[in-house]
C-alpha cells in the first residue's frame, strides 16, 4: 500500500523515516517543529493567494 500523497514510498519506509524523526529530535521537540512548519505552509499559502490577487486585479485593469 502506497500513501497517495507520496508516489512509490511504501508504509515501511515511511514508518522509518518517522522513527528517524523521532530519535533525532525527541518526542518534545516534535510538536515544535509541526507548530514551525505549520506557519510556514500557512504564511506560504497566504503569499500566493495575494499573488493571485494581484495578478487578477491586473488583469481586470486591462
Amino acid at each position: 500500500m502506497t500513501p497517495l500523497f507520496i508516489g512509490g514510498i511504501g508504509m515501511q519506509e515511511v514508518l522509518l523515516i518517522v522513527l528517524v524523526v523521532l530519535l533525532f529530535f525527541g518526542g518534545k521537540k516534535i510538536p515544535e517543529l509541526m507548530k514551525g512548519i505549520g506557519k510556514g505552509v500557512r504564511s506560504f499559502k497566504e503569499g500566493m493567494n495575494n499573488i493571485e490577487k494581484e495578478v487578477e486585479d491586473s488583469e481586470q485593469k486591462k
